[in-house]
């Protein structure tokens, strides 16, 4: 096991545990249901991984100077310009295995430049403007916090699709399968309508 009181361990770790956070909330789904938009401004979960592996392509290859090896795989600057969602939703010629084959191989790729770098590397995010250099440790903090937000929203679309709720595909961190939980959302519907 390794030692989580390293920093860059603790951190691979977190971001790790995220990552495979997001993926099964996919397990089990067909191309319709991880393409389909589940709120009014068009969220999907096949959208929220295709983001995630630009964003890591992006933070962890632009921002220290590493160029993803098959650019043609990731969303060109100028197609933002006409579609500021291009990276929130699968193309028709793209397939829902192949995104996440891609973020899988993202992570990899992510995974190379914090081995090959110290924390306090430093690097300039082009997207942020001029001067401003950043440190490994930063980008990755900032990474897993962009992750976890969306594996948040993940989680509720999964869970309006299905019921497949928790914390992993192992620990839901939920109580057990016998909590009344049309009992609880009535209590909790009872005290919001006394307001």
């Amino acid at each position: 096991m390794s030692d989580l009181t390293e920093p860059k361990t603790a951190l691979r770790r977190y971001l790790q545990e995220s990552r495979d956070a997001l993926l099964w909330k996919l397990d089990g789904l067909g191309e319709r249901d991880l393409r389909m938009p589940r709120t009014p401004t068009g969220t999907n979960l096949i959208g929220i991984v295709k983001h995630m592996a630009n964003v890591e392509i992006g933070y962890f290859g632009d921002t220290f100077g590493r160029e993803w090896p098959t650019p043609e795989e990731r969303i060109a600057e100028h197609v933002f310009e006409t579609d500021p969602q291009a990276d929130w939703y699968a193309s028709e010629d793209e397939t829902c295995d192949g995104i996440i084959d891609l973020y899988r191989r993202v992570w990899v790729f992510a995974e190379a430049t914090i081995e090959e770098l110290p924390l306090d590397a430093l690097g300039s995010v082009p997207w942020w403007g001029e001067g401003n250099q950043v440190s490994l440790e930063r980008i990755i903090v900032h990474v897993i916090t962009d992750l976890s937000r969306h594996v948040g929203q993940a989680d509720i679309l999964r869970e309006q699709l299905d019921g497949a709720a928790g914390l992993t595909s192992d620990v839901s961190n939920l109580p057990d399968s016998a909590y009344d939980w049309p009992a609880y959302v009535a209590k909790l519907t009872a005290l919001a309508e006394r307001y």
